[in-house]
């Protein structure tokens, strides 16, 4: 196992050095740049003058040192100026001997993730305050969406071909088929809206990033935990009508097992081995496919931030958010793989 997890620990780094390396390369596209030093400057900036603010911000150095930079395998740029000597790792203009006393290495691997154009502030706490923000409504989604789609998805396929097979397995592809857009306006429109006038929940989401309770916190949490529930409802019914046809739950039950001992005992872990990765899966989806509702709703999360960061063109912030994208993803596939082998012992590591 530890052999393993070192194998995979591997190949994340490199999938992981890729994949940012991608979206380093799709950022600092010239339009971006170009569109980035117009921001910061003046939109009626002349091309050469484009040029002069790039060059003083290291942004036309070539791309993979700048990637390098950016990791922090690679010292930090530095340019001699009218003013002193301006660099990456420094903020505004220093003398020789400050500019060489400074420190050489600033990126990713020394903590430094750079400053948000539009938020005019560090990357790392912006992305701390609003991941920890979304992390406490996937914690409430996942305590929503788990148990109630487990269940859902056992009742449906212990009973395969019922009345109740049917309803339920109906209600898990409406869950599906309706994206969270359309059930959160669905939502707002007839709990919350004057018009209608049920006015159930009187809060916001936007008052639950500081106090979160039932009123301001549960028509979001409910919104995507309804999508996510049918993908799991549905590859756990089909699971667990699997497993109830086997040849060692029919000898259970002839030998006078109790019907809920065959269930818990027996069927259940051998069904949960394939929607386990389903579940797991719902995390990284959780993190960024939340980019709707949390717009939506007005909730200042992980998702909102990728929104404003994508929309203002804020360079650092972007790379920001996909380095922990990254990250999440690759780890849920770990935990995903390294679960198989506890809930099912015939699977061997090779």
């Amino acid at each position: 196992m530890g052999l393993f997890i070192l194998r995979r620990s591997f190949v994340m780094i490199i999938t992981a050095i890729c994949l940012t390396y991608i979206v380093f390369f799709l950022t600092n596209l010239y339009p971006n740049l170009e569109k980035l030093a117009k921001t910061q400057g003046n939109f009626r900036m002349s091309d050469e003058a484009v040029t002069s603010w790039l060059t003083k911000e290291g942004y036309l150095q070539p791309l993979p040192v700048k990637y390098g930079q950016w990791l922090g395998v690679l010292p930090g740029w530095t340019l001699d100026t009218d003013t002193g000597v301006t660099g990456r790792c420094f903020k505004g203009a220093l003398n020789a001997d400050e500019a060489g006393a400074a420190k050489s290495f600033c990126g990713i691997l020394q903590g430094d993730w750079g400053s948000s154009t539009v938020f005019q502030d560090d990357v790392s706490r912006i992305i701390g305050i609003r991941l920890g923000l979304t992390g406490k409504l996937m914690f409430w989604v996942l305590v929503l969406m788990i148990p109630s789609a487990l269940l859902v998805g056992v009742l449906a396929g212990m009973n395969e071909g019922s009345k109740t097979d049917r309803t339920l397995s109906t209600f898990s592809i409406i869950t599906t088929a309706t994206p969270e857009y359309v059930s959160g306006v669905i939502f707002i429109a007839i709990f919350t809206s004057s018009a209608v006038g049920l006015k159930w929940f009187k809060g916001t989401a936007t008052s639950a990033m500081a106090d979160a309770n039932f009123n301001n916190f549960f028509l979001p949490v409910l919104t995507i935990s309804l999508y996510g529930m049918g993908y799991i409802a549905r590859m756990t019914r089909a699971s667990m009508a699997e497993v109830m046809t086997a040849q060692y739950i029919r000898t259970a039950r002839l030998k006078g097992v109790k019907f809920s001992n065959v269930v818990l005992k027996h069927a259940l872990r051998n069904a949960l081995i394939a929607p386990f990765t389903v579940i797991m899966l719902q995390i990284p989806w959780l993190l960024n496919g939340v980019v709707i509702v949390e717009t939506l709703f007005n909730y200042k999360g992980f998702g909102w931030a990728l929104v404003q960061a994508a929309s203002n063109n804020d360079i650092e912030l972007l790379l920001g958010i996909s380095v922990v994208s990254v990250v999440v993803v690759l780890l849920t596939q770990l935990i995903s793989d390294i679960g198989y082998v506890y809930l099912n012992p015939r699977i061997r590591i090779s």
